[in-house]
């Protein structure tokens, strides 16, 4: 792992450095970029792979001006820069999904193909606003409970306790006021669906159907508004489809780089 200064703040990244294409792999709320372990081990046979983590995530955990999504895309625009990358394929779970649909806006000359696992282009609805308004006030009086940690980890991770177990250590250093900044870049997030046809790289979008964050409308409309995408249904997937079902998600994710990449 290589510290750089971005944008004025120490970004962690790790390059595998071979392959003509790069793809640079951007993860989710509270996560960092060991959740793509499973995808880099596949993926750097064929491409020089990127993961790096976001303001207020992994080495970066403390964070006390507020910032919003669109700094973080800045983030990784400038990462592209500092690693001489003129174009790459942008990966993001969640919300590195929209961090990476707005580098693809702001920065559509260095985009070649966009693969979008669990996100989707709109705002937080209200009523997802409201329970993650009401988590994190738990979080923040109680610390991570055992009721606490049980409801985070089955809303990213599924039912898989021992997966859990690494990213409960982890949640647990969060420090408050990283924790409410990293929330409010999360949920006070613009709409992105009036944009999307702007896009013209080609796109591919996976959905887990038992994804508690994402519906199936939200996921289909971010397909629909890119103009040459595709869709993928994991049956049986949760929010964290990449890692609790890898193999078929590194199986589509490589056909379909096959493809846009002719």
């Amino acid at each position: 792992m290589t510290v750089a200064l971005i944008n004025g703040r120490p970004i962690s990244f790790t390059d595998t450095l071979d392959g003509d294409v790069a793809i640079v792999l951007s993860h989710g709320l509270f996560m960092d970029q060991s959740m793509f372990d499973a995808q880099v081990c596949i993926l750097r046979e064929h491409y020089r792979i990127i993961t790096w983590d976001q303001r207020g995530h992994g080495q970066d955990t403390y964070v006390t001006e507020p910032f919003s999504l669109w700094d973080s895309a800045d983030d990784l625009s400038a990462l592209l820069v500092h690693l001489n990358i003129d174009k790459a394929v942008l990966l993001g779970m969640s919300q590195g999904g929209y961090v990476s649909l707005r580098a693809a806006l702001r920065y559509p000359e260095k985009v070649q193909a966009l693969v979008l696992i669990a996100t989707h282009a709109g705002v937080e609805e209200e009523n997802q606003k409201v329970v993650y308004s009401q988590l994190l006030s738990a979080w923040l009086e109680n610390s991570l409970t055992d009721e606490i940690v049980q409801g985070v980890s089955t809303f990213i991770l599924g039912a898989d306790k021992e997966l859990a177990k690494p990213w409960i250590k982890k949640w647990q250093t969060i420090d408050d006021n990283t924790l409410c900044l990293n929330f409010t870049a999360l949920a006070d997030r613009d709409d992105l669906a009036p944009a999307l046809s702007k896009l013209q790289m080609p796109a591919l979008v996976i959905w887990g159907n038992e994804d508690g964050a994402i519906s199936a409308e939200q996921a289909r409309q971010l397909e629909a508004g890119i103009i040459h995408s595709q869709f993928m249904e994991v049956v049986g997937a949760a929010h964290s489809v990449s890692m609790t079902h890898a193999d078929i998600v590194n199986t589509k994710i490589k056909t379909f780089l096959t493809e846009a990449l002719l």
